[in-house]
Order: structure tokens, then C-alpha cells, then sequence
């Protein structure tokens, strides 16, 4: 079944049973703890500040960036 046939599927049932499917569907989804996120956050930065060390990390000056951001914007 195809996740267009379910959705199909599911929109059709009553009220309470979208309910029902909706919190079992939300309860399986895993939520990391915040130690889980810190740690990622952690390793996130300890690989960015290994590229910037061993200059794999593209350099560009805050003026240069400022000017992207604002045509980007305009």
C-alpha cells in the first residue's frame, strides 16, 4: 500500500480513530534526550572546528557573507 493509499485511508476514519492512530503514531517516533542532542551538538562543532583547523572549511569574510545575506534578501 502506498503511503498516498494510506493517508487516503486513514483521513477517512472517524474522528477518535485518526485521534487514536495519530498519538500511536507520534508516540513511535523517537524523540532523542537532551544528552543525546548535546552530544551531536558536540561532535557537530568538534568536526567544524577540525575543518576550520586542517583549513578544509571554505573561509569567507563577515563582509562578503553580510553582502550574500542582504541580495539574498532583497
Amino acid at each position: 500500500m502506498s503511503v498516498q493509499e494510506l493517508e487516503r485511508r486513514a483521513l477517512s476514519m472517524a474522528p477518535r480513530a485518526r485521534a487514536r492512530l495519530a498519538h500511536k503514531l507520534l508516540k513511535s517516533l523517537e524523540v532523542p534526550s537532551q544528552e543525546e542532542i548535546d552530544r551531536l551538538w558536540i561532535e557537530e562543532a568538534q568536526r567544524r572546528d577540525d575543518e576550520w583547523n586542517t583549513k578544509r572549511a571554505k573561509r569567507k569574510s563577515g563582509e562578503k557573507v553580510l553582502k550574500a545575506i542582504r541580495s539574498r534578501l532583497r
